[in-house]
């Protein structure tokens, strides 16, 4: 029986219904290790699996979801799961004012998989606890005792999925991601400092294997961090007012993430998040008529992305992976939707961006790879700093806070250095950095071009009620920004 079988048969058995305009079934099957040292000890080992099939039922236009735990042969577990959409699909007719609608799209065959060149999960424990510990050796060599303390971490996951629907699609995907990185603390008296590599938040996230850990060459990188955060020790504080910024990948990747990539998110947009984490000041009637930035910004979102994290083969709808402008030369011209919000919407297609946690928990919309694009004709980071008079570049998030329509927020970095005459000068400590969504991105005057592009990620972007957790990219050279409030935090 192979993995698709039971989705199939659910399927089958529910079309069949009088009063089912649609359905879908999804078999997932997970499997995590997280492997994370402190120092000289293991602070989290542990490796989980499960496996399950998640229905959908659109029953006289409204819907209904269940699941059941099983594996994919498991017949049975799917149809407990089918009948129990259906039962809750019936209910939710009862007291449905709106009748759903779905996007067309053709139904869809064949299969993906992650390119990957090893696969984590035949990785020798032994060897994978044996390149965290050089990691944390090189953070600690010199023994100086301000020095306190040095983590190491990795992540690997693997999705096993089965999709079938009503329409006659009919797929399957095997995904890898993986995830490693460093951080050093330093203290000295009352003053503690941190820096983390590639970036804080789970460090770098890819749709790899285990040769991401050694692609990262944290141990070559370790020595340079580990000074770094000694000399952030005695670094002056980040001076206040209004300057120029430049911000690094490892840093501009969150900002797309909070300031683009949830505004966008179309669910949101209409107001379906509000109760949980916010709306959107990218309401429908802006679409296609708002500034959202200057001529330099172009957002994107694309599941095609080679080794991104959120790349792959379908959403969990079955809509393929495509490329959806999110904001073009400054304009705010798309969203990410499903095939529900784009028939409400008028958007002619899904952006694809329609996923689950997990078997157990009904695909919602999220963001994928929402990454800026670089300027072809862009400077280099290098061309860059030298082409600013009077600035700061800030790089490694430290923390974040932004209102619940996407507007105001405040960031603060590790690290940050002083720009005087086009050259980098001192070390700057707790920088931080404020302001207004689209008047920030407005501010935007020059995108750096392909050479300093960098891919990031997270691994666990919440949303949803019950919360689901969702892996996502966002790639980016870096950029500059003019007019940006700047101080020192805590």
């Amino acid at each position: 029986m192979s993995m698709l079988d039971a989705t199939r048969a659910a399927v089958a058995a529910l079309a069949r219904r009088e009063g089912v305009d649609y359905c879908d079934a999804r078999f997932q099957a997970d499997e995590v290790e997280q492997l994370y040292l402190r120092d000289d000890e293991v602070d989290r080992l542990a490796r989980t699996r499960r496996a399950g099939f998640g229905v959908r039922v659109l029953y006289q236009g409204a819907w209904g979801f269940a699941a059941e735990p099983g594996a994919a042969d498991d017949l049975a577990a799917a149809t407990r799961a089918a009948e129990a959409a259906l039962a809750t699909a019936r209910a939710a007719a009862t007291v449905n004012t709106v009748r759903v609608r779905l996007a067309e799209e053709p139904p869809q065959q064949g299969s993906f998989t992650t390119p990957i060149e090893r696969d984590p999960f035949t990785v020798p424990l032994a060897e994978k606890l044996a390149d965290l510990r050089a990691v944390i050796a090189a953070l600690r060599s010199g023994a100086d005792p301000r020095v306190k303390s040095a983590t190491a971490r990795a992540e690997f996951r693997r999705i096993d999925k089965a999709f079938a629907s009503s329409e006659g699609s009919a797929v399957e995907q095997h995904l890898w991601h993986g995830a490693a990185g460093m951080q050093v603390t330093a203290a000295d008296g009352d003053v503690l400092e941190r820096r983390s590599d590639p970036m804080d938040h789970g460090g770098r996230v890819a749709a790899r294997g285990y040769e991401l850990v050694g692609s990262l060459d944290l141990v070559g990188r370790a020595a340079a961090l580990r000074e770094e955060a000694l000399a952030l020790l005695t670094a002056p504080p980040c001076p206040a007012g209004a300057t120029t910024v430049i911000l690094v990948p490892s840093q501009l990747a969150l900002q797309i993430h909070e300031s683009c990539g949830h505004p966008t998110e179309s669910d949101r947009a209409m107001g379906e998040e509000i109760s949980l984490a916010g709306g959107s000041f990218l309401t429908p009637e802006r679409q296609g008529r708002f500034r959202y930035g200057s001529v330099h910004v172009n957002l994107v979102a694309d599941a095609l992305t080679p080794g991104a994290p959120a790349t792959h083969g379908w959403d969990d709808e079955g809509v393929p992976a495509r490329r959806t402008p999110l904001v073009s030369r400054g304009q705010f011209v798309g969203y990410l939707s499903s095939r529900e919000t784009a028939a409400r919407l008028g958007l002619g297609r899904s952006a694809g961006c329609l996923r689950a946690e997990n078997y157990a928990r009904p695909p919602i919309i999220r963001m994928i790879n929402v990454s800026m694009e670089p300027d072809p004709k862009g400077p280099t980071l290098a061309e860059l700093v030298a082409d600013t008079d009077d600035g700061i570049l800030m790089g490694s998030n430290k923390s974040w806070s932004i209102d619940d329509l996407r507007l105001n927020f405040q960031f603060g970095c590790e690290v940050a250095w002083e720009i005087k005459r086009g050259k980098r000068t001192r070390l700057l400590r707790r920088p931080i950095y404020t302001g207004i969504t689209p008047r920030f991105w407005g501010g935007c005057d020059a995108v750096g071009n392909g050479a300093d592009f960098e891919m990031h990620g997270f691994l666990t972007c919440g949303k949803g009620d019950p919360m689901q957790t969702m892996w996502v990219g966002h790639g980016c050279p870096p950029a500059r920004f003019q007019g940006v409030e700047v101080g020192s935090g805590a």
